[in-house]
């Protein structure tokens, strides 16, 4: 999967709207979600949020390494990360605020982290199953940043194959987004529910057949993005 500068930074900056209303990010931004393990309360941090027992602990220790200015703060923390319950710690909370808001190497390191983690996984995906689409790549990439992957039971709401297997790519994820929509719309969880958002704004997308992402600006969450 091959994207143009331009669509790359498009896909970035509809995720990063997707999570912190802003197309360039909030690299300090803290948010509390009651989705950690059995629903427990959780830091999701940074322009595009991992979560505090999820990859957090992987983010940090990243920026430690560069030597980053908090890191001397950080560095005693990682071990609990994910093994103690760190919500309640102001602390800690304001040492990530501070650090992604004035620190350039955690900027820097934020925007490899999500790269690394998130976006070139959800290409190999495309690849390995035949995608090749702008708009494809930011549905996808979107599925990893919200819920780690492609999911193999949602996959089987719907009848399309993959473009590997002989199937049609708009089709399959026409399908697919779809069939995502359904199930936020429709989750048992509100905080689930309630980022229907990204759904709607993908069947706006490819309502509007934007599928090399060259239709501008894109409405993601209330923030137009322009490239």
């Amino acid at each position: 999967m091959t994207l143009t500068d331009q669509q790359k930074r498009i896909c970035e900056q509809v995720i990063n709207a997707f999570e912190s209303s802003t197309a360039t990010g909030k690299y300090g931004l803290i948010s509390i979600m009651d989705d950690g393990p059995h629903n427990v309360k959780q830091i999701s941090y940074g322009r595009s949020q991992t979560t505090e027992y999820g990859n957090l602990e992987e983010l940090l220790e990243m920026y430690v390494n560069e030597k980053g200015t908090y890191s001397n703060e950080l560095n005693p923390y990682l071990p609990k990360i994910g093994v103690d319950p760190l919500v309640n710690d102001s602390a800690f909370k304001k040492i990530l605020k501070d650090a992604g808001v004035n620190d350039p190497i955690m900027r820097q390191v934020q925007d490899q982290f999500f790269d690394v983690r998130y976006f070139q996984p959800a290409m190999r995906w495309m690849d390995d199953n035949g995608f090749s689409l702008p708009l494809s790549a930011l549905v996808i990439y979107d599925s990893y940043i919200h819920s780690g992957s492609i999911m193999m039971w949602l996959r089987k709401r719907f009848p399309e194959s993959s473009p590997r297997n002989g199937g049609d790519e708009k089709t399959w994820i026409t399908q697919y987004v779809d069939a995502r929509h359904a199930w936020l719309t429709n989750h048992s969880s509100q905080l689930l529910r309630n980022t229907v958002y990204r759904t709607a704004c993908f069947k706006g997308e490819i309502a509007r057949s934007n599928w090399d992402l060259d239709i501008l600006p894109i409405r993601a969450h209330g923030v137009d993005i322009f490239g």
